[in-house]
Formats: C-alpha cells, structure tokens, sequence
C-alpha cells in the first residue's frame, strides 16, 4: 500500500521555504532577481503551495514520496536545518488551530490535573493524523515516535529530523505554554529501527491567557 502523508505535511515544507526566501524591506527593490535566485519565490513553489492548501482543505493526504523530495530539496540548502524548523513550527500552529476554541479555552483554564490528559489526547490525534507519529507519556516525559519521517536522511546528519523536533515542541507550547527540553533519543540514522523525541513534561506550565 503506497505511504500517504496528510496534505499539511509537504504544505508547511513550501510555507517554511517560502517564508524564509521572502525578502526584508532592504531587499524589495530587487524581488524580480531573486525570484530566479530563491527557490521559495519561484511560480513553481507558488503553485504547489495553492494545490496542497487546496488538499488541506479538502482533508486530502498526498504520496509521502512528494514529501521526501521536497525534504531532499530543502536538504541540499545551506539554511537546511532553519527551514525544516520553521515548517515544523508552522504544521504545529495549523494542527493547533485545528482544535475547538472551547477545547483550547479549556486546556488554559482547568487545572493542570485535568488539563494534562486534554492535551495529552489532542497530542496523540495531531501526530497520528499529520506525523503518521504516535505519542505517549512515560513517567515525566511526552514521547514522539515516527517509524517513516518523511524528513529521515534527506539532509546531512540528524538535520531533518529537526522538523519533528519543532513541530513537539511549538505544539506544546502553544497548548501548555512552557517549552522543556525536547530531545532526539533515537534515531533511525543511528540503525535505531525509528526516530523518537522526549519532551520533558515537568518544566511546562499553563499556557498563557489569550
């Protein structure tokens, strides 16, 4: 059976190029050069950014293989590992507006006792439906596992798993507020069968009022 990958997930690659390929103010003036220099202003990167927000839309999945090459693609890039960040921060913030504002308010307001569970599940259906990930707490810590990352060796060392990295810890921040440390503690490139991240659950407070 071919692998699929939620829309979101390549979708957030292009948004990420494109937002760190757009110019400052300084560089306005000379948008048309770049726009054959970068490849996140390009009309290609414009198209298939409005075809996956099409998919997304629709709560279509692509091809994973569509993601691998466009993860090899950012791999190839100096600013790699800066890129793979921002997109995995940017699928965080989509996946997180994706939960009831009733069920966020909530998450902010109960005590932590019951908040933690809330947040807990809503973790496990974000990653299961936009990391093809399963989560689980163990002890004090929040664990992340991805058997197929899409991000896995299409950059020099452990760089593309930093997408998996961000997207825990902005999702949880932008659920519990506190950021603690989210670490790499297996790694498929290391012949560790799968990649897994650890998020420490003990040093996240509230989120903030909004």
């Amino acid at each position: 059976m071919l692998a699929t990958v939620d829309a979101l997930l390549p979708l957030s690659l292009l948004e990420a190029v494109r937002d760190v390929d757009t110019p400052g103010d300084l560089e306005a003036e000379f948008v048309d050069e770049l726009r054959n220099k970068r490849l996140g202003l390009s009309d290609t990167v414009y198209t298939q950014i409005k075809r996956y927000s099409e998919a997304v839309r629709r709560r279509q999945r692509t091809p994973q293989d569509e993601a691998i090459a466009l993860a090899r693609l950012i791999g190839r890039r100096p600013d790699a590992e800066a890129v793979f960040r921002a997109a995995g921060r940017f699928l965080a913030r989509e996946s997180y507006q994706r939960i009831s504002p009733i069920t966020r308010q909530a998450i902010r307001l109960m005590p932590t006792f019951i908040s933690r569970p809330m947040v807990l599940r809503r973790t496990r259906a974000i990653a299961a439906r936009f990391l093809n990930g399963t989560v689980r707490r163990v002890g004090s810590f929040v664990l992340l596992e991805v058997p197929r990352p899409a991000t896995f060796d299409t950059a020099p060392g452990s760089i593309g798993c930093t997408y998996y990295e961000a997207a825990l810890r902005e999702l949880l921040r932008l659920m519990i507020g506190g950021v603690g440390a989210v670490e790499h503690t297996r790694c498929a490139g290391r012949h560790e069968g799968t990649c897994e991240w650890r998020a420490d659950w003990r040093t996240m407070g509230k989120a903030p009022q909004s």
